[in-house]
């Protein structure tokens, strides 16, 4: 197993030049057989990024686990067709809670394959530059869990980058410019607002209510409306077919299918948008009332240009229908969708790995190196 770099707190920059020195010639080597990637580590799913290639891998964030050897069995897509229907003894593991690791052993295996499922035609074993996306809230020792997981599944350099920052470069705003910019980003597990000018973040929000969230709203409104238990898969393609944060020109209708709770036979029933628009109204408003709170604390000449240049909506959240027409009632300022919502933290972290001194302000905390 690798170590990494340590020391006192007053010489950790200079061990760091020192072994970025060191390990100049060994790094070009690597990097000549390993491909550079952006992550977006995500609650709901992963996206990595392959330096000159874009997007190769978008896969729920799953793991189906052998309960007795603890061995990955399936990664991704088919870990979550699992989800709620393995036998005994194999677990389906979401393993990142709320944006962060919560099981630190499987998500070095996630990531272990997909880093190799990356460089599959490579015959070396791949060493990359790794940059991941990181919620804006978490501590130093979540940061360090994100890098030193990486590290562990084989990166030779693992970076930092906060998911607002990374979904705004990501959706080509100006973050290097004179310019105010705000990104709502809207993910599985967290929530990031961000308020960003001169490459840095100046107003900043992370909060633990997110795509989760309105899912579970779904599945309590089932239960405690119609006697009906659903389960999470049902909840989010309920959330994606009917969903919505402002009435639709036509409403639609959706059929929840879970178990009867007295009887605990199979059960049907049918509902309508407005229904499902109204069981997510708590989420969504915890969510709303943080971008005003945002706005309110943000300096008045960046008010000014993010009035003119509107809010932009990045994360899977951002897909739910009139939710940026709610926003736009509510805040009277123009709100846009990033195009390609979903992919805009990877696409960030991507092109920061691209051009990693372009980014240095935006780097969370600094680099981590293998050694040994």
């Amino acid at each position: 197993m690798g170590a990494y770099s340590t020391g006192a707190p007053c010489h950790q920059c200079q061990t760091v030049r020192r072994c970025t020195s060191l390990f100049r010639p060994l790094s070009a080597l690597f990097g000549f057989f390993s491909r550079d990637l952006g992550i977006d580590l995500g609650t709901a799913n992963t996206l990595v990024y392959v330096r000159g290639k874009g997007i190769v891998i978008s896969e729920p964030s799953v793991v189906a686990i052998d309960k007795y050897t603890k061995r990955a069995l399936w990664v991704g897509m088919e870990a979550k067709a699992m989800v709620g229907k393995t036998p005994e003894s194999i677990i389906a593991v979401r393993p990142l809670e709320d944006g962060v690791i919560a099981d630190f052993d499987t998500v070095e295996m996630m990531l272990h394959h997909f880093i190799r499922k990356v460089h599959m035609q490579r015959l070396m074993a791949p060493h990359p530059r790794v940059v991941i996306g990181i919620p804006s809230g978490v501590t130093e020792v979540e940061k360090r869990a994100a890098k030193d997981a990486a590290l562990s599944a084989g990166a030779r350099e693992a970076y930092t980058i906060e998911e607002p920052m990374a979904a705004a470069i990501g959706a080509g705003l100006p973050i290097n410019e004179p310019v105010g910019s705000m990104i709502v980003d809207i993910g599985g597990g967290t929530t990031e607002i961000a308020v960003i000018s001169l490459g840095g973040i100046v107003v900043n929000h992370s909060l633990r209510v997110a795509g989760d969230e309105i899912d579970d709203a779904i599945i309590h409104y089932a239960r405690r409306d119609h006697n009906l238990v659903i389960g999470e898969r049902t909840a989010e393609n309920a959330k994606i077919a009917a969903g919505s944060a402002y009435p639709l020109e036509e409403e639609v209708r959706v059929m929840l299918r879970g178990r009867d709770l007295l009887t605990g036979l199979p059960k049907s029933v049918e509902v309508s948008s407005v229904e499902i628009r109204d069981a997510i109204s708590q989420p969504l408003n915890t969510i709303i009332e943080l971008v005003k709170t945002s706005i309110e604390e943000t300096p008045p000449e960046l008010v000014s240009d993010i009035m003119e240049n509107g809010i932009t909506l990045a994360g899977g959240g951002a897909l739910l229908m009139g939710l940026d027409r709610r926003l736009q009632s509510e805040l009277r300022m123009p709100v846009h969708r990033a195009d390609d919502p979903l992919t805009c933290v990877a696409r960030g972290t991507g092109k920061v790995a691209e051009a990693l001194h372009l980014y240095q302000r935006a780097l969370a905390s600094g680099q981590e190196l293998r050694r040994g």
